[in-house]
């Protein structure tokens, strides 16, 4: 099956994590230590990146494992390269603070942020 629907559904994706951006920057994290809503928000994200998955992939079910992983490698790709692009160019982030985000024995957790996006396809595959 062709990737184009995944592709073009990904962009949409954008508008939840600068939602769950949002919605940390104006709620808990006025509240929170910087690393504790960073945290906070990546369950978040997880949670409501997870939401859009399910309905993309019950409308563009995958049609077999290698296809889901295929679909979540390009899913994981298109946000890590969306991630450098806008952190640098339109942030300002250094790469070393880009970078940062990586670092899980930091507490970190945008890996696993990027890992949920990777599995979501297997997670939702055959249903």
């Amino acid at each position: 099956m062709s990737l184009t629907p995944y592709i073009l559904l990904w962009f949409p994706l954008i508008l939840i994590g600068i939602g769950n951006g949002l919605l940390r920057e104006f709620t808990y994290g006025r509240r929170l230590s910087e690393l504790r809503a960073h945290q906070v928000s990546s369950l978040t994200g997880i949670l409501f990146f997870y939401a859009a998955f399910y309905l993309i992939l019950r409308a563009f079910p995958t049609t077999s494992v290698a296809h889901a992983i295929t679909v979540g490698a390009v899913w994981t790709l298109m946000t890590v390269a969306f991630e450098f692009a806008f952190g640098r160019w339109v942030g300002r982030h250094s790469w070393q603070r880009l970078l940062q985000d990586y670092n899980l024995a930091a507490g970190r957790l945008w890996s696993l942020v990027l890992l949920s996006i990777f599995l979501a396809p297997l997670v939702f595959h055959g249903m």
